[in-house]
């Protein structure tokens, strides 16, 4: 009998514990960093109180990826129990965790082990149908191409109300794009092939979602079944005017709502509202 293969991501999918259990997934955590203070995401600090500490604080925290050593634990157990892993984590283009996973993977040349780099913030959105898949059976090469054709279907856009962080974080270089502009806009942002583009250059967030939605019209028909993820950053009320509006306007199979924790809370700031999104036929496990 073949053993199923399991699924290993990083904190950065922003999976509810009861969501982990439901798809028995493995999460390696990041960590953030406040000057001397250091937090495993989703283990000793909440989102809560990441954007508690962030708004009291002059210097921005930063990031740090797992190490070798994390996921060689999480591999070795899986592999021990002879399942194959898929293991699915942040943008290469904003962490180092992918180089972690691989190096791990080297160590352990009998495991089966593949890995995918997701090149986006929409992470999330890849775990449940990859938990799903592998529960039915699929082999490890069949859910790895499933799950990187789905990877390159998402679209993932959203809006920011402030360009502080991305400017004082200095590790995301579309800020220098936004120079020269006033400082009262609210850019639209696209997330693609792991590079965040400017899309606009709207002057009220009322027009960013706007602009977000008519985006959403282009790429899917209305009658079209889509999975859709909601997220912000300590950015509620926009995100819950933007979940209302796509609710009303698309055929919603699955409309989830995400606040985005520590390490892309550090990376994006507070105040970004956005969505990812995918069309029911574009996931089609092979």
């Amino acid at each position: 009998m073949t053993t199923k293969v399991k699924i290993v991501t990083d904190s950065t999918a922003y999976l509810t514990p009861e969501e982990i259990a439901r798809y028995d997934v493995h999460v390696v955590p990041l960590k953030v960093i406040f000057g001397t203070d250091v937090y495993s995401e989703g283990v000793d600090i909440t989102t809560e109180e990441f954007y508690r500490r962030i708004a009291r604080v002059r210097t921005l925290p930063t990031t740090s990826l797992p190490s070798k050593s994390d996921f060689l634990k999480v591999y070795r157990e899986l592999a021990k129990r002879g399942h194959p892993i898929l293991s699915i984590h942040i943008s290469s283009k904003l962490s180092g965790t992918v180089n972690s996973a691989m190096a791990a993977r080297d160590d352990l040349p009998q495991a089966r082990i593949e890995i995918v780099d997701s090149l986006s913030v929409a992470l999330r959105m890849l775990i449940p149908p990859a938990a799903k898949a592998a529960r039915r059976g699929q082999s490890l090469s069949r859910l790895k191409d499933s799950i990187e054709k789905l990877n390159a279907s998402i679209s993932a856009v959203g809006a920011l109300s402030t360009l502080e962080y991305l400017w004082k974080g200095g590790r995301i270089g579309v800020a220098k794009a936004l120079l020269g502009t006033m400082l009262r806009i609210t850019p639209v942002l696209a997330f693609e092939g792991g590079e965040i583009k400017v899309l606009a250059k709207t002057r009220t967030i009322h027009k960013a979602l706007d602009y977000i939605l008519e985006l959403m019209r282009e790429r899917v028909k209305k009658s079209t079944p889509i999975h859709v993820g909601v997220v912000h950053t300590h950015a509620i009320e926009p995100a819950l005017a933007l979940k209302k509006e796509v609710q009303a306007n698309f055929n919603c199979r699955e409309l989830d709502l995400i606040e985005l924790g520590p390490v892309l809370g550090t990376h994006i700031g507070p105040g970004f509202f956005g969505l990812g999104f995918y069309s029911e036929h574009d996931w089609q496990p092979i």
